[in-house]
């Protein structure tokens, strides 16, 4: 009996893009009988074998290649990184038609677009208005390259997305009239009422935007216990606001950080009160293609350097006021090093 000779793994080498790829096959010894006048049959099939596993090794070493088109090649390709936003996510992304966007997220998705600058000077920028609804399978999707707002990460979404180092950390409460029933001002106030004119419970109704991981966790509450409060969606904050304005819900449920820019939007911002308490824990972040961790090691680059630097602190200021110094410190906390 005869054996062909053991082989170690063999490598395959390609290119792509200019740089070198390797993908590694391995050839197994296979043992065949006769001498070797006789052996053409045997050998004949050893060379189908390793042919077959060889066009096997290449389908998925360029099926690899596929998947990992960069978000860097993308944008090269196009010559444009496009920026989405969700336009009602003040003081985090806010557009009108006809003018970009402003905010703190879409100011730092700007920190990224410069960095990726510095790889292609003549890089255009595209702002792309979305949705929640949306703007998680535009970037699976390629349709954007970054998703910047008040965005939240959970694992969730983590399934569909990948995200930055977090940008901020806040948590829901409520926004509340002033005469609103009492029991949610005893729930998200840490004083006493602020005004209480009633025991009575009035409409019962509380109000959330639609497709946010708040309204989801208050779901979620409501539904493992027994409770006549009703949940209400709004496309937007503003229909929220306008809605606990006309008394048509007692409360409106939304981040704390948002709840804030919001109350000072309001026909009478005087009657409206912003909730002390959290309920939950939620860390934002700008949203990007899952896979790729070269632009994702981009992204969270461009992140520290700027918090690093002194341009941070005047940031804040500009969008969150007297906050700024404890939100530079929590910031400066929890930035990856």
């Amino acid at each position: 009996m005869a054996t062909m000779p053991p082989s170690d793994a063999r490598r395959l080498r390609l290119t792509y893009g200019g740089q070198p790829i390797s993908c590694v096959y391995p050839l197994r010894s296979t043992p065949f009988f006769g001498d070797r006048d006789h052996a053409g049959a045997p050998q004949t099939r050893m060379a189908k074998r390793m042919r077959r596993l060889l066009l096997a090794s290449l389908a998925l070493c360029f099926s690899a290649l596929a998947t990992a088109a960069a978000t860097l090649d993308t944008i090269a390709e196009r010559g444009t990184v496009r920026i989405g936003y969700i336009s009602d996510q003040a003081p985090f992304s806010s557009g009108q038609p006809g003018a970009e966007p402003v905010g703190y997220a879409i100011d730092l998705c700007g920190k990224i677009a410069d960095e990726i600058e510095h790889q292609f000077p003549q890089l255009k920028r595209e702002y792309v208005g979305m949705t929640l609804a949306n703007g998680f399978d535009a970037v699976k999707n390629e349709d954007i390259d970054l998703l910047c707002g008040s965005i939240t990460v959970n694992l969730e979404r983590r399934e569909i997305v990948d995200f930055s180092q977090p940008i901020f950390l806040t948590g829901a409460s409520a926004l509340l009239r002033k005469d609103s029933p009492d029991y949610l001002q005893t729930l998200f106030l840490d004083g006493p009422a602020v005004h209480a004119v009633s025991e009575r419970v009035a409409t019962n109704v509380i109000g959330m935007r639609a497709d946010t991981t708040t309204a989801a966790t208050l779901r979620e509450a409501l539904a493992i216990q027994e409770s006549k409060t009703r949940l209400d969606d709004f496309n937007t904050h503003e229909d929220g606001l306008k809605a606990l304005e006309d008394r048509k819900i007692d409360a409106y449920i939304a981040d704390q950080v948002l709840l804030i820019s919001l109350a000072k939007r309001a026909r009478d911002p005087s009657s409206l009160k912003v909730g002390d308490r959290l309920l939950t824990h939620e860390p934002y972040a700008i949203a990007l293609r899952r896979g790729d961790a070269d632009f994702r090691l981009l992204a969270d680059r461009a992140l520290t350097d700027f918090y690093l630097s002194d341009d941070l602190l005047p940031l804040l200021e500009t969008y969150f006021g007297a906050e700024a110094p404890m939100l530079h410190t929590q910031i400066i906390m929890q930035h990856v090093p």
